[in-house]
């Protein structure tokens, strides 16, 4: 198989296991209902600052909780087994595109909950709706990238921390920027710059993740 058909393989595979077991989604889908409704409770009403940032604090413990598994449930002799048949590439592939997927969803489910739960201020829903979604596919490429070097580390929860931290800060800089743009109802346009700087951020962390991976995969 090309690498093509091995990174729709392994995404397949992916969703059909979690679709049977269904545990780690509802584990996180759990997680955000929860931590919605408990903010809730302690702020009842909040302005547009604080219900933008406590929804990326949300967000962003949430992407944590969903990638950091990524490549602790294989195996040892599941990735032996990837070794001999795939190549590196299409694993890490996979994993980015599914991380996503699983990233979108809990996303707009987070982002419907926090709606109704709290009274919407959003001016420019479109805009923010696009603010959760390059935030959605950001945080699964940066913490794929990262749980794949702190599995080969030993899965060392603390690594992985330090490894995200210096990416991870400027994306939700520029990630509360955008979606404050989008609280206030601002022109569009005026937006363009943070979207580019999103945009930039996905296709270094993928470029990165591919360069990277297969040095990590030899080991």
């Amino acid at each position: 198989m090309n690498t093509l058909q091995q990174v729709k393989t392994l995404v397949y595979k992916d969703i059909v296991l979690e679709w049977r077991s269904k545990y780690a989604i509802n584990g996180i889908l759990l997680y955000v209902v929860s931590t919605v409704f408990v903010c809730y409770q302690a702020f009842k009403s909040v302005d547009t600052l604080v219900w933008n940032a406590l929804f990326w604090i949300i967000m962003l413990f949430a992407s944590v909780n969903a990638i950091n598994r990524s490549f602790v449930q294989e195996s040892q002799n599941r990735q032996l087994y990837y070794y001999t048949l795939i190549s590196p590439h299409a694993i890490i592939l996979s994993k980015i595109i599914y991380n996503t997927l699983v990233m979108v969803l809990l996303s707009v489910i987070a982002y419907s909950a926090y709606s109704i739960t709290f009274s919407n201020p959003v001016g420019d829903p479109f805009l923010y709706i696009a603010a959760v979604l390059l935030g959605s596919i950001s945080f699964a490429s940066v913490f794929t990238m990262v749980s794949g070097i702190s599995a080969k580390a030993g899965n060392n929860s603390t690594l992985m921390a330090v490894l995200s931290f210096p990416v991870i800060i400027p994306l939700l800089i520029v990630l509360i920027t955008l979606s404050q743009n989008a609280l206030t109802g601002i022109p569009r346009g005026e937006s363009t710059n943070e979207i580019l700087v999103l945009l930039a951020i996905n296709v270094i962390t993928i470029t990165i993740s591919l360069l990277l991976f297969p040095y990590l995969w030899r080991d």
